[in-house]
Order: C-alpha cells, then structure tokens, then sequence
C-alpha cells in the first residue's frame, strides 16, 4: 500500500519518482498484495499493481532513500546494508511523527483504512523534506 500510495500522491504533485517496496523477509515473494490493500486503493482510485519482492542489497545503491515501516524492519535493514550504502535509510514516520506504520493483516477494513490515511500522510510528509532538500541543492 505504502508504495502505491507514495507514487499517486508524487504523481498529484507533478514529482517523478521511483518506488519500490520490498520486505526484509522473503515470507510473500512473488504475489500480489492483500485483497483489502486492493480494495481500499481502489476505493481511493490509488493503481495498485505491485508484487512482493525481498530487498536486494543492491537496492541500498540503487536508490537513493529507503523507507522502513517500523523499527523491525529498520533494524533489520541496518543489519544487512552493505558499507556501501549511499542511501538514506529511515523509519518512514521519521519524515513525521516517528510512529511505524502498524500491520493491519489480522485486523479489518477500517484498520487498512487507518494506514492508507497514515501513508498519505506520509507520502506528503517525505516529499515535503525531499523536495525541499533538492530545491536548496
């Protein structure tokens, strides 16, 4: 959900940008997101096209942030970045409010809800940062 909600809203802003979310756990490689991760991108009229994939230590060259959902996810991929990162690597709620972005998998609709609002948040939160470092650049 987090990276087609993050394309859709740089798209809103005329910002180009590369996403790609990954796991730092190969448990889902290769299919499609939860039913309800779709239906609430549908019901916002956010694309949803994306598989799962495992994040590739080539990724820490490739691009140039790397957002992880909560601190699991952030100390696992601190554990596994190569020394020749050249990408920011952050909690994704840094950008905000510093608050992870919770699993809603056991709960129901209204939970993804609650993390669809919490990515466009922010989505508009990283761009606001990021677009403001580059325009000073």
């Amino acid at each position: 959900m987090g990276e087609a909600v993050l394309k859709e809203v740089a798209r809103k802003r005329g910002i180009e940008i590369v996403v790609d979310s990954c796991g730092t756990a190969g448990y889902h490689v290769g299919e499609s997101p939860d039913e309800r991760t779709v239906a609430i991108c549908q019901k916002h009229n956010v694309p949803i096209d994306s598989y799962a994939r495992q994040v590739a230590t080539s990724d820490f060259v490739r691009f140039t942030h790397i957002l992880a959902s909560d601190e699991s996810n952030l100390q696992n991929l601190n554990r596994i970045k190569p020394s020749n990162t050249t990408a920011d690597v952050r909690l994704w709620g840094s950008y905000l409010d510093n608050k992870p972005i919770p699993d809603p998998y056991y709960g129901g609709m209204s939970d993804f809800e609650k993390v669809y609002q919490q990515c466009v948040r922010l989505s508009n939160a990283f761009l606001d940062e990021v677009t403001t470092k580059d325009s000073k650049s």
